[in-house]
């Protein structure tokens, strides 16, 4: 699907239009399809907010020429942001929690990017905290906040969500993928409802996460492995649209675990533990339209591979499920 035929002028022009490749793990009658943002120059989807939501800060004004992007970020958001940044003349600085990707924070560093590492008991939320309070401090600084910011959802609407419906016709019964900040899932969600009301929407979070609850699910707060989606606080997911999702699926890290594992081997994708619960969950989703339990508009579910596996091989990705570091 990727196709670039002729010289382009910046790194920023290779975003998007990536493959969307069918999985072979599912029901004969139900293709299940992956978009691989691992083929973006950052090796990720963050890689579309990155550029999309700076360039439209920069034109609106939100964001001063040669200012300085501050974000709260687990490591993928961080390096879009910073190839964006370093492409728009821009500076970067991330506030990211101690127990998130050693690679990725090496790499936003490669970047140009200044790293912030906050305690790994403050979550999210303390490195969200940290975030404004340095751009309090700073002349000419800002805050997208990717979990609030409205141009995150926008980024997919207007980019992921067209690219899938070109790429099959517009045969697209379901959509499938993980909320971490949900710009991802509704930004497509948003697109496909609009070209088709009765497409089947599907969240995906690990178990121990509380997304479910924006669906009055019962939840039970804990940790988990799987990493890049899944909240421990709602009240930072400003995103999410109960409205545009039909369920929350919640994959224990053991189901995760054993499918990268089988991606890898068995259809050569190497790939982390969110995208392997969001085929956990695709694979469920696609079954149960093949058996009729779920009337979709087509024969079909999409999801969406974020990154990459190479980002994680420090913490034993591919190690026994107890030797995972997580």
């Amino acid at each position: 699907m990727t196709s670039h035929e002729r010289p382009l002028d910046t790194v920023l022009e290779t975003i998007g239009q990536t493959p969307l490749v069918r999985l072979h793990d599912g029901p004969a009658g139900v293709p299940i399809y992956a978009k691989l943002e691992s083929f973006n120059p950052g090796a990720s989807i963050k890689d579309r907010i990155g550029r999309y939501m700076l360039e439209r800060m920069l034109e609106r004004g939100d964001l001063p020429t040669g200012g300085t992007v501050i974000e709260p970020t687990a490591g993928n958001t961080g390096i879009g942001f910073a190839i964006a940044a370093g492409q728009l003349g821009l500076d970067a600085i991330f506030v990211v929690p101690e127990r998130f990707s050693l690679e990725k924070q090496q790499l936003m560093d490669a970047l140009g990017a200044e790293i912030i590492n906050t305690p790994t008991a403050d979550g999210m939320g303390g490195a969200i905290e940290r975030a404004h309070e340095l751009a309090d401090e700073l002349d000419d600084a800002v805050v997208p906040q990717q979990f609030a910011n409205p141009l995150n959802t926008e980024a997919h609407y207007e980019t992921t969500g067209p690219e899938i419906y070109e790429a099959l016709d517009g045969k697209v019964g379901a959509v499938v993928a993980g909320c971490g900040t949900a710009g991802t899932l509704m930004g497509i969600a948003r697109y496909a409802r609009e070209q088709h009301p009765d497409t089947y929407v599907a969240a995906v979070e690990p178990e121990g996460s509380l997304y479910g609850e924006f669906l009055d699910h019962d939840r039970r707060e804990d940790e988990y492995k799987i990493e890049g989606i899944g909240t421990h606080n709602t009240d930072t997911n400003e995103l999410f649209e109960p409205d545009l999702v039909d369920e929350v699926y919640a994959v224990p890290d053991e189901s995760a675990h054993e499918e990268l594992k089988r991606l890898a081997a068995e259809e050569g994708h190497l790939v982390a533990s969110s995208a392997a619960a969001a085929s956990v969950t695709a694979k469920h989703v696609a079954r149960n339209i093949a058996d009729g339990e779920l009337s979709t508009p087509a024969d079909s579910v999409v999801t969406v591979f974020p990154d990459s596996s190479e980002r994680y091989l420090s913490k034993g990705i591919y190690r026994s499920f107890d030797e995972w570091e997580g």
